[in-house]
């Protein structure tokens, strides 16, 4: 019988398991064996410390990487199979969405700074000092350069759950009810105003009204001359009792207890007769506005776009100026085609506002442009030198150019940008837990035109003497078209 050699001790063990026991000696190995470590390093962050050092960090690492993909796979699944469970539990969930959000941007962080230490201890298991050549300076540097790579895609995410958390709650933290659609639709009161300093004077530049297809998602957005007149309030709206109102409805613009607000019986001045010059501020005609993200003006002004359309009207979204622009930088700009030469700026006091050149601050050229914030503002405002109803039509084109522009890379790209602007552009009782369903139709509304319906003559609405009934039939049939009838072969 042959007997086998005798086994030594300590040289098999180096050939056999040379990342946990190394030749030291073995320049090759060791340079080898140093780039092994950072590789599975960032392909499985803890599994360096299981195969060449400390177990119990690397099963830590190990675990916490594990866990960290199964949670990846868990929520890749959702947004493939099950979208609106995943949006309810991220941003429709309210309490519960902030919490989870802050559980997962507290995991991101803590995942982040473990990787650091098991990238630093990598480093050290690597025992540079017995690394020959170039590869001693590459491998630290190689390693490094990776972590921050990585490391900073996680800081990036941890960030952007946060902004998703902060602006939920700072947008949506008062809301009104949570109602089913009206009649197939979604209608939402979209106004735009300057803010800020002299808001107790505001006037809404921009009324019109968006309608969403609770099915299919098609948006259709009617537009609301600021300068409407003689325009009927919704029949349950406390704008038509005289007690509450101190006047007759009909006739609101001519009594009210401030002589000296002014106001005429335009659409645009219904803040100011129901909420800037009431000593109660509106607090009597809508006691419930301030607990549901809302105040009396903008309910008045629901009230009376319901009765100029014919439809309930339950939400609004109030677009600051300012914020709009901040939102337009934040996406990259927007592309329009200008069809008309238009000022920037605004006359001062004394100027006659029709000497635009006496007062332009710039000039907006006719012909395709990618327009920044100002610049777009100022487009969607400009006024002196065309209509109102030229106005409106371009503010419409904005609101369409900026949908376009919410594609999914722009907003991974420049999400945070976006999280701020929507936080300094909005005001709305949207309720936080139909965002679900408003971003799935969202998505179906890119896929389609958005129609558009202007309350001006070109549509047939007298500017003067508008017919409200025709309004409602107008609306009507935008909304819910007859549909065709076959005709029988014969």
């Amino acid at each position: 019988m042959t007997l086998a050699p005798p086994r030594t001790v300590g040289r098999p063990l180096i050939e056999t398991r040379p990342l946990r026991h190394p030749d030291a000696g073995d320049a090759g190995l060791m340079a080898k064996r140093g780039w092994w470590l950072v590789l599975i390093n960032v392909l499985v962050p803890g599994s360096a410390q299981v195969l060449a050092g400390r177990r119990k960090l690397g099963r830590f690492g190990l675990g916490a990487t594990l866990v960290a993909w199964l949670l990846v796979i868990v929520g890749a699944g959702l947004a493939l199979f099950a979208r609106p469970a995943l949006l309810w539990l991220t941003v429709g969930g309210g309490l519960l969405s902030a919490a989870l959000l802050t559980v997962v941007q507290v995991a991101l962080i803590g995942y982040a700074v473990l990787w650091l230490v098991l990238t630093l201890d990598t480093l050290r298991l690597v025992r540079l000092v017995k690394v020959p050549g170039p590869s001693r300076f590459a491998i630290p540097v190689v390693a490094l350069l990776l972590f921050g790579l990585i490391g900073s895609g996680t800081a990036y995410a941890a960030s952007a759950v946060g902004s998703v958390r902060d602006t939920l709650g700072a947008v949506f933290g008062n809301s009104g009810p949570s109602l089913p659609p009206s009649d197939g639709y979604y209608n939402i009161l979209l106004l735009g105003a300057d803010s800020g300093e002299g808001r107790d004077s505001m006037r809404f530049d921009s009324i019109s009204v968006v309608s969403v297809n609770a099915t299919t998602g098609a948006v259709t957005i009617t537009g609301i001359p600021r300068e409407l007149p003689n325009f009927p309030f919704a029949e349950d709206s406390p704008m038509r009792e005289p007690e509450l109102v101190g006047f007759d409805y009909r006739n609101f613009f001519e009594g009210h207890s401030s002589s000296t607000c002014g106001w005429n019986g335009w659409m645009n001045h219904v803040r100011n007769a129901a909420q800037t010059c009431r000593e109660d501020g509106g607090s009597a005609l809508y006691p419930d506005a301030a607990a549901h993200g809302s105040e009396p003006g903008i309910e008045a002004t629901k009230d009376a776009a319901e009765g100029v359309l014919g439809i309930e009207i339950p939400y609004y979204v109030f677009v600051d100026m300012q914020g709009f622009a901040q939102l337009i930088d934040a996406l990259g700009g927007v592309d329009i085609n200008v069809t008309e030469r238009l000022p920037m700026g605004g006359p001062p006091d004394g100027v006659d506002p029709y000497d635009v050149d006496a007062w332009a601050i710039g000039w907006i050229e006719p012909g395709q442009q990618h327009m920044n914030g100002d610049t777009a503002q100022w487009y969607a405002r400009s006024r002196y030198t065309t209509s109102d109803w030229d106005r409106m039509k371009r503010q419409r084109e904005l609101q369409e150019a900026i949908l376009a522009q919410f594609t999914p890379q722009t907003v991974l790209t420049r999400f945070n940008e976006v999280a701020a602007a929507g936080t300094a552009l909005i005001s709305t009782d949207l309720p936080q837990d139909k965002l679900p369903e408003f971003f799935d139709l969202m998505l179906k509304a890119k896929e389609q035109k958005v129609a558009t319906i202007e309350l001006t003559p070109e549509f047939g609405v007298d500017e003067h003497e508008p017919d409200y009934a025709h309004i409602h039939d107008m609306i009507q049939q935008a909304l819910h078209p007859p549909t065709p009838t076959e005709t029988p072969a014969p």
